[in-house]
């Protein structure tokens, strides 16, 4: 679960919202930088993973732009020691790789997006504007409502997650991608209008952060327990109760 002590209470205070911007170029991160503090957030940056974690401390971003490829301390391992202490702050990593592996590591150890280098300013303001709205949801209340689709429930209140008594742990972007399913039980949602709903901008096509969230909340939930996410090839995906055919 992610933290909701020095981060939420700095945001409220501050108004503004707050990312840390961590590359080793200070070109990018720079240009990363003005980009959106021009859209109204205010900014850090560091230039490598140790000083990444001592500024996640002490400056409490709500939404992290972090670089996989750093000498040193890499993206990877940040990640992996932020969630390891318990912190859910959302992530988005820049990364010249574009192998898929290399983008279902980034999410298997809690990476919330990706964007591969070279990428659009434009594009990148969007997607972090889109993980703090998700973040921030997840810590106010939206709705007293209960979703439920067979043994698999999400309280729309907590925004805890299980299936039957077992507790599932989801990223911010997971929790979506569920919701936008959950509220369409045994219905097909297109490709797109996931897109669409979770990351609010406008489906080429071509994006496959669709089909490996998918992945990763089908492994989440599901396991090796009976199938509730259905693929409908072709046209999007469909959740419906593991008893029905």
């Amino acid at each position: 679960m992610r933290t909701q002590t020095s981060r939420e209470a700095s945001s409220v205070q501050d108004q503004k919202p707050r990312v840390l911007v961590v590359d080793d170029e200070p070109a990018l991160s720079d240009l990363v930088s003005m980009a959106l503090r021009y859209e109204g957030w205010e900014t850090q940056i560091a230039s490598n993973g140790t000083d990444a974690l001592a500024a996640i401390r002490e400056f409490a971003p709500d939404v992290l732009v972090l670089d996989i490829m750093m000498p040193g301390l890499d993206g990877l391992e940040v990640l992996q020691r932020l969630r390891a202490e318990g912190d859910g702050v959302p992530v988005l990593f820049l990364t010249a790789r574009d192998s898929m592996q290399d983008r279902l590591t980034g999410l298997d150890i809690g990476g919330d997006d990706y964007v591969t280098k070279p990428f659009s300013l434009d594009e990148l303001v969007a997607r972090v504007h889109a993980l703090a709205r998700r973040s921030s949801n997840k810590v106010q209340v939206v709705d007293s409502s209960v979703l439920r689709v067979g043994d698999l429930s999400l309280d729309q209140d907590s925004f805890e997650v299980r299936r039957g008594e077992e507790v599932i742990g989801l990223t911010s972007t997971e929790l979506e991608v569920l919701r936008v399913l959950m509220e369409n039980p045994s219905r097909v949602v297109t490709k797109a209008a996931i897109y669409e709903s979770v990351w609010h901008g406008e489906f080429d096509g071509s994006s496959t952060v669709v089909e490996l969230n998918i992945s990763y909340l089908r492994k989440k939930i599901e396991g090796a327990k009976p199938t509730m996410i259905r693929t409908v090839r072709g046209v999007g995906y469909m959740i419906r109760p593991a008893s029905d055919d």
